[in-house]
């Protein structure tokens, strides 16, 4: 069993992150020097009012440094100070961290749930609940059994299996339609996982960046860092994978719908026609999206003044690169995987099932021509 029954998950306070997390509101703010005593305005000196923790309603200064690599913070602003746990009188307990951001971030996922159930409606309801299900999978099952020690590839293509399964058949029900694109997410998730695995192999990639080094630090117990790697290239793969085969599988439904009259290689040859113009485009937002998350990398790289190809092969380039190019050759083979096996499927439905849809209106036609007859 992959779920860590019985295994007791540390805490942030049994691995040594003794930092708790206290709001407070900037009240005050002015130019000060960072060493007490001395002339200057490299620092600004804050006044923060506590709103909750040790001493709530309190205010306390807090020295920061105007360098680039720091937040500007100025009077008003809603902040995050870290407690490490000791006296809290002493100010030195508390250090501004970060801004809070609750309230914005709940007021755009409201926006963003309201925009899902006007075009979507029952369907984009059972949306909604299927990515609350998909996040209750990676919190309760994915995250707790990699740090318990488990294969992390093996963890992901169970976890992934089992959020496709669930967002699949809730949002587009039981039917032979979802049930097609959930084999040709199936086969595509393996052929990347299988693809990530042999190229990280090849490429000697170690996954150890400085967050997994951090983590592993702090556990103090060994967690594979490559299947890390090839455990997020494949949770990263599944959204754009199921978006493939759900569209493959609808239009090879709908072009039986509009002609039952199609074999199953007429249907499958203008199936794989429409999805060489949604491939195209999927391949282009996967690539982005993995360039756009490697950004300040890229440019940290770019200003080494290393060459091209010194720049690709190094550590951190290379894992980007063969997540993005293993994603990408998964994705190219969804379309004609998923559309040779619902070109299959549909093709041996009966005329009239396909077209559910359209099936009352041909009645409805029939029995008009037969009543105008009479």
């Amino acid at each position: 069993m992959l779920y860590p029954w019985g295994h007791h998950q540390k805490t942030g306070a049994d691995l040594g992150f003794g930092q708790y997390p206290v709001n407070g509101e900037v009240v005050a703010a002015r130019s000060a020097s960072c060493n007490e005593g001395e002339s200057g305005s490299d620092c600004v000196q804050l006044s923060v009012k506590m709103q909750d923790g040790p001493r709530p309603n309190q205010t306390i200064d807090q020295l920061m440094p105007t360098d680039p690599g720091t937040p500007r913070f100025a009077v008003g602003d809603q902040v995050v100070l870290s407690y490490a746990g000791d006296n809290p009188d002493e100010p030195t307990s508390f250090q501004v961290v970060d801004f809070q951001r609750g309230t914005p971030l709940m007021v755009l996922a409201l926006v963003f749930a309201a925009a899902v159930l006007v075009l979507g409606r029952w369907q984009g309801l059972a949306a909604l609940v299927g990515l609350g299900l998909s996040l209750v999978m990676l919190v309760g099952f994915v995250l707790p059994a990699i740090l318990a020690g488990q294969n992390p590839l093996l963890v992901a293509v169970v976890g992934a299996g089992l959020i496709m399964f669930v967002v699949l058949y809730l949002t587009h029900g039981f039917s032979a339609r979802t049930s097609t694109a959930v084999l040709g997410t199936m086969l595509s998730l393996a052929l990347i996982g299988g693809l990530s695995t042999v190229f990280s192999a090849a490429t000697s990639l170690t996954g150890l960046d400085e967050d997994t080094s951090s983590l592993m630090g702090a556990l103090g117990a060994p967690i594979d860092a490559r299947g890390l790697l090839l455990a997020g290239i494949v949770i990263g793969a599944l959204g754009v994978l199921d978006d493939v085969t759900v569209t493959q599988t609808s239009a090879v439904w709908e072009l039986r719908a509009a002609n039952p009259t199609l074999t199953w290689r007429q249907l499958y040859g203008a199936g794989l026609r429409i999805g060489r113009d949604h491939v195209s485009s999927a391949v282009n937002t996967l690539v982005l999206a993995y360039a756009g998350a490697a950004l300040p990398m890229l440019l940290a790289y770019t200003l080494s003044g290393r060459t091209f190809g010194e720049i690709v092969s190094s550590q951190a380039v290379a894992q980007e690169v063969v997540r993005t190019l293993a994603g990408s050759v998964g994705l190219v083979a969804a379309v004609p995987i998923t559309t040779a096996i619902a070109a299959l499927v549909a093709s041996q439905e009966p005329a009239g099932r396909p077209g559910e849809a359209g099936a009352p209106r041909a009645k409805r036609r029939r029995s008009a021509a037969r009543t105008g007859g009479e």
